[in-house]
């Protein structure tokens, strides 16, 4: 039975605010502070939330650990039968070289050690769609983390505090216990495993590799944080920045970026080519990243070895998919359904170049359509997110504004282990224009 308790608990915030209008502001203010002096502060940005954080209740999440088995286990077969199968690897349009990369055997138990799997869930009748599914670069741990240690400065959850229990996501040592777990299964693991933390440094959350770092010493493991650009591979041995051998990566260098930057890492390329280091995750993870797969998975080819609940599954929750390219659609197709569709590049992330037919009049839609045809871009069936009245205290005139949400549940190594919450004014959620972030709470349903 779907809990009424979410909306009842949000309306509340949504009253206090409201009655406690000055309260409330000052409050804003001290958080918009404590948020631009936090490790959510990197390179002259600073994630930037609302008021009324993001609440569910057991049965919800409950129902998220459902649609994450689920999920997991269809994207493990489809990577499994990509790598198994010549004649299902054709079907994707993965270049020699990445392909090469992406049958390399990672010689421990998982295809898919991490990722966070976007939804955009119906909170009144659990109706939901994917938005994409995150592998190897999944991140915002540190944002989450942070917004929850804000919501000590909100004035409304202080006033809940008083009639609700609360409970949050621990997503930092949890997923470091996953990682070493994982780890243990590798066929040439070592003792004390020295850990690297890598990422293409130039545009990446030091922050958050820096609480990883702290929470990895913690559990007792020697950690480097290093640019993948900075390894050396010599006599079989991959070493990092520091001239350390390393045994294990956290990888979060996403695939596009590594193929984009190829020549640049040949010592980390011939490391995984040599099966000479443990990966996690190994690039095996950008068959489900990349945005073919929504495409594939309606395909006859990926149905075929999928059960009847899996492929019930695909058709309700998997939004319909193509690439917009004269040998799968014609233009008119898209121009003339503008708010059927949003469209995206096949391989990337952070929602760069992402564009909502509802965000454009025809004129502009017309010109972004042409703009990007034929050129590596999908078309896909868009869905009208649900929405929830916040206000943001940045704003310079704040009020109650409708707010569409996306819902991020964070998976290691195929368990649910947490939310990332996101809102937006717009079509989409993105974070180069008008994301807003939110704590994510777990309300019990009884009243103190």
């Amino acid at each position: 039975m779907k809990s009424e308790t979410m909306k009842k608990i949000t309306e509340e915030y949504k009253q206090y605010i409201q009655e406690h209008q000055e309260e409330s502001s000052e409050s804003g203010k001290a958080i918009k502070e404590y948020l631009d002096h936090s490790t959510a502060a990197y390179n002259g940005l600073v994630v930037h939330t609302l008021h009324i954080p993001k609440i569910f209740t057991e049965k919800e999440i409950e129902y998220f650990r459902w649609i994450v088995k689920t999920t997991y286990g269809i994207l493990t077969k489809v990577t499994r039968e990509y790598i198994n199968n010549p004649a299902y690897r054709k079907f994707f349009p993965f270049s020699k070289e990445l392909e090469e990369l992406i049958l390399v055997p990672n010689l421990y138990d998982s295809v898919l050690p991490i990722a966070r799997f976007d939804i955009f869930f119906h909170e009144d009748d659990w109706s939901f769609k994917f938005c994409e599914i995150n592998t190897d670069g999944t991140s915002a741990m540190n944002e989450d983390y942070v917004l929850n240690q804000a919501l000590a400065l909100d004035n409304a959850h202080q006033e809940m505090l008083k009639k609700y229990e609360f409970t949050t996501f621990e997503l930092y040592d949890s997923w470091v216990e996953s990682l070493m777990n994982l780890y243990q299964t590798y066929e040439k693991k070592v003792e004390n495993p020295y850990v690297v933390i890598t990422d293409f440094m130039d545009h990446c959350c030091v922050n958050e590799f820096k609480e990883f770092a702290a929470r990895f010493e913690k559990a007792g493991y020697q950690v480097e944080i290093c640019n993948i650009r900075d390894m050396k591979y010599e006599n079989g041995v991959l070493y990092s920045a520091s001239g350390h051998p390393i045994d294990v990566i956290y990888r979060r260098a996403v695939t596009c970026d590594i193929m984009a930057h190829y020549d640049e890492i040949r010592p980390f390329i011939q490391a995984v080519k040599d099966q000479n280091v443990c990966v996690i995750g190994s690039v095996c993870t950008q068959i489900p990243h990349n945005k073919w797969l929504f495409k594939m998975l309606r395909e006859k080819a990926t149905m075929e070895f999928l059960t009847e609940e899996e492929r019930q599954f695909v058709e309700e929750h998997i939004p319909y998919t193509n690439l917009m390219d004269s040998r799968f659609c014609r233009m008119d197709e898209i121009l003339d359904e503008k708010d059927r569709w949003i469209i995206k590049p096949l391989d990337s992330y952070a929602s760069r170049g992402v564009f909502a037919g509802v965000d454009y009049d025809d004129g502009e839609w017309e010109d972004i359509v042409h703009r990007h045809w034929n050129k590596n871009y999908i078309y896909q069936e868009y869905y009208h997110p649900y929405r929830t009245d916040n206000i943001c205290f940045r704003d310079k005139e704040p009020q109650f504004e409708s707010y569409t949400n996306m819902t991020g549940l964070y998976v290691y190594n195929g368990e649910f282990a947490g939310i990332y919450s996101r809102l937006s004014t717009g079509g989409i959620i993105s974070s180069q224009y008008n994301e807003r972030a939110v704590a994510t709470l777990v309300v019990k349903e009884d009243e103190k």
